[in-house]
């Protein structure tokens, strides 16, 4: 496709469960890319949606057939909705992360729910989807996917993090796009705020009033996954069989958010160089008590650009993942995801 410019949906469901992420955006190509996001909206998850999405990664083959059907239809009801109530026209395509149930990189799998084709019939429109299979079958890990965005929409950082289910960092180090999770972060704060009747620790406040456990904050540091080199990327199965039985160890809900926290804030510094500009988005992003304590263990210019942004980068990049395989241009870097090759990746339905 030879347009430059592109009206599209990106949307966007993480492993934070805090709903689906939707945004309206154009993404016009001059001499280089920009962006604009019309408007954008997250639908939080109904709890029987919630529920399914957090046991799914039980399921049987069968369940998780029937539960895949069921998310794409509802899912599409979504989409349907927002299109509806924002009243938009003449879309290009609808870009879809879809929801990871299963990501299993070491064993050339990974599902992400929702990607079904008759999504593309229940909602009218072009869609292009399912992004990570073709990294994982050339032999990659399937993620992060946004580095690309970040290299071609938000170059003038020296760092994008992106604090989310889980923190992942992308930079340019010798002309190669550097990209890799850190750390779990809000999959597992989000768990323990969940002990203290709230779905996450809002700024913070509850891990600013617990206390550090250093003998569990060692053990969390000490974890083999930190010392592998990138590409490495992490999946709920590593989190629940890495992190929790450490944090079980402290009882108060607190004293785990305060911890773990901690642990997330050392992760991410170690990660940086000093008198460097970091770009911090993500739902994260607005969790001021863990941002603080990256920029006590670190020397960085730390920014969080408008609440827009924050919280809707993600789902903006995968729109342009979906432009960028619309043009057939590479979306997956090598150098992040370890495939054998740059590739265009994502499967165009249409209804």
């Amino acid at each position: 496709m030879n347009h430059q410019y592109y009206n599209v949906l990106g949307i966007m469901s993480g492993t934070s469960l805090d709903g689906i992420d939707i945004a309206h955006v154009t993404l016009v190509r001059k001499e280089q890319w920009s962006f604009q996001i019309h408007v954008a909206q997250t639908i939080h998850y109904p709890n029987f949606i919630k529920e399914k999405l957090s046991n799914a990664i039980g399921f049987n083959d069968k369940e998780i057939i029937e539960f895949n059907n069921q998310y794409t239809s509802y899912l599409a009801e979504t989409i349907n909705t927002f299109i509806n109530t924002y009243r938009i026209d003449d879309l290009l395509a609808v870009c879809s992360h879809g929801h990871t149930i299963f990501h299993q990189p070491q064993d050339k799998f990974t599902l992400q729910i929702g990607n079904l084709p008759k999504l593309a019939k229940l909602i009218k429109q072009r869609v292009v989807c399912d992004f990570r299979i073709q990294d994982v079958q050339f032999n990659g890990q399937g993620a992060p996917l946004v580095p690309i965005g970040d290299r071609l929409l938000f170059g003038d950082y020296d760092y994008c993090l992106n604090l989310g289910g889980f923190a992942n960092i992308s930079y340019e180090h010798s002309f190669q796009r550097i990209a890799y999770d850190i750390c779990p972060v809000n999959v597992v704060l989000n768990h323990y705020a969940l002990k203290l009747g709230k779905e996450y620790d809002e700024g913070g406040a509850f891990a600013k009033a617990g206390t550090i456990h250093t003998t569990q904050l060692k053990q969390l540091n000490n974890l083999d996954f930190y010392s592998n080199k990138p590409p490495r990327s992490l999946g709920m199965e590593w989190v629940n069989e890495n992190i929790f039985h450490i944090l079980e160890e402290i009882h108060n809900p607190k004293d785990a958010l305060a911890t773990f926290t901690e642990h997330v804030a050392i992760q991410i510094a170690e990660q940086l160089d000093s008198h460097k500009t970091l770009l911090v988005t993500g739902g994260g992003a607005f969790n001021t008590y863990l941002v603080d304590a990256i920029r006590n263990h670190s020397d960085v210019d730390i920014i969080v650009p408008d609440q827009l942004l924050v919280e809707n980068k993600e789902a903006l990049i995968f729109a342009f993942l979906g432009v960028l395989r619309l043009r057939n241009e590479n979306n997956c870097l090598a150098s992040v995801t370890g495939a054998s090759k740059d590739h265009s990746s994502g499967f165009i339905y249409v209804p």
